[in-house]
C-alpha cells in the first residue's frame, strides 16, 4: 500500500491530490492549519488516514508529524507532496508588505524544504520515493505586484532542481509541478481573467501521472506550458512591454 504525505491538504490542490491518492488505496498523512476541515476531509475519504493540524512554517511541528507518519508506516514513505502555499499582492514601496512577503516565502519555499527534510533518510535507505514540489507558472518570470509569490515559486523550481540532482544517485525522484490557473479558493479571488482555467480534480489526475512517472518538471495544463516556454524565450524588453500593465493580485486589505 502506498504511503503519501501531503501538506496543504484541507483545500485546493492538496485536497484534490488527497482525494486522488485515497481513491487509489493510499494511506495518507494529511497536513493543514485548519484541524476541523482536515478531519472532515479524512472522514470523507476511503481508508484510514492520519491528520496533523499545524502551520507548515512551524518546522518542529512539521518534523514531528513526519516522524509520526513514518513510524505508523514502518519507516516507509512513497510520495511526499509539499502543496501548502499562500499568495497575495505585494509592493516593495509599502514597508508594511514586508511581513506579507516573509510569510509567503516562509510558506511556499522554506516549508517545502522543511517538509522534505525528515523523509529523505527513509527514501535514501529504500532507494525509492518521490519528493514533489508544487511551484507555479508565476515562477517562470516576475509578475508586477507579485514579487513575493513569483520569487517564492521561482525559488521552489530552482530548489527542486538542485535537490533532483542530489537525489538522483540514490534512486529518489524529485518532481516539480508548475500549475497554471487552477480553480481553487486561492484563484477565485483573482480580479482578472484566467486563461486555460482548470478544475482542481482534473489537475490532480494529471499531476498523479507525472508523479508516478517521476517526471522532473511539468506545467499543468499543457497550454500554460506552451505559454511558459514562450515567456522564457522573450527578451527582457519584449517581456517588459507585454507584462508591465498586467492585472495584479490585490494586496492584503484590498480585497
Amino acid at each position: 500500500m502506498t504511503a503519501v504525505f501531503i501538506t496543504g491538504a484541507s483545500s485546493g490542490l492538496g485536497r484534490a491530490l488527497a482525494w486522488r491518492y485515497a481513491c487509489a488505496g493510499a494511506t495518507l498523512g494529511l497536513v493543514a492549519r485548519r484541524g476541523e476541515a482536515l478531519r472532515e476531509l479524512a472522514d470523507s475519504l476511503p481508508g484510514e488516514h492520519r491528520c496533523y493540524a499545524l502551520d507548515v512554517r512551524d518546522r518542529t511541528a512539521l518534523h514531528a508529524a513526519a516522524e509520526d507518519f513514518l513510524a505508523a508506516n514502518g519507516g516507509r514513505v512513497d510520495v511526499v507532496i509539499a502543496s501548502a502555499g499562500i499568495s497575495a499582492g505585494t509592493l516593495t514601496e509599502h514597508v508594511e508588505d514586508f511581513e506579507v512577503f516573509k510569510a509567503i516565502v516562509d510558506t511556499n519555499l522554506l516549508a517545502t524544504v522543511a517538509t522534505f527534510e525528515p523523509f529523505i533518510g527513509a527514501m535514501k535507505r529504500a532507494r525509492s520515493g518521490r519528493l514533489v514540489g508544487i511551484a507555479s507558472v508565476a515562477g517562470i518570470r516576475g509578475l508586477p505586484g507579485a514579487g513575493a509569490y513569483s520569487s517564492s515559486k521561482a525559488a521552489v523550481i530552482a530548489y527542486c532542481e538542485s535537490l533532483r540532482l542530489e537525489m538522483a544517485p540514490v534512486g529518489v525522484r524529485v518532481v516539480t509541478i508548475a500549475p497554471g490557473y487552477i480553480r481553487t479558493a486561492m484563484t477565485e479571488k483573482n480580479p482578472y481573467s484566467m486563461p486555460f482555467l482548470m478544475d482542481a480534480n482534473a489537475f490532480a489526475a494529471r499531476a498523479q501521472v507525472a508523479i508516478e512517472r517521476g517526471t522532473s518538471y511539468t506545467v499543468i495544463p499543457w497550454q500554460m506550458g506552451v505559454v511558459a516556454r514562450l515567456m522564457r524565450l522573450l527578451p527582457n524588453w519584449v517581456y517588459d512591454l507585454a507584462a508591465r500593465g498586467a492585472p495584479r493580485k490585490p494586496r492584503v486589505g484590498q480585497r
